[in-house]
């Protein structure tokens, strides 16, 4: 998630804890859980894509082009 963020323009803002906030120029923002270990659920993947406006097809797509 958090190359996809980086790949589209987003920037770490902050990080507190095990969170790490990520902004865009444009004023989109999201916090991705940085959990050593653990995968991202499906529904915070899909909080995750609507906070930042991507498609969960451009998600997929990006993830198989990684």
């Amino acid at each position: 998630m958090v190359r996809m963020l980086r790949h589209l323009g987003f920037e770490l803002l902050r990080q507190k804890g095990s969170h790490a906030y990520f902004q865009h120029q444009d004023g989109r923002c999201t916090v991705v859980p940085m959990h050593r270990g653990e995968d991202l659920g499906r529904g915070l993947i899909r909080t995750i894509l609507r906070d930042i406006e991507v498609s969960p097809g451009d998600f997929a797509r990006f993830l198989r082009g990684a």
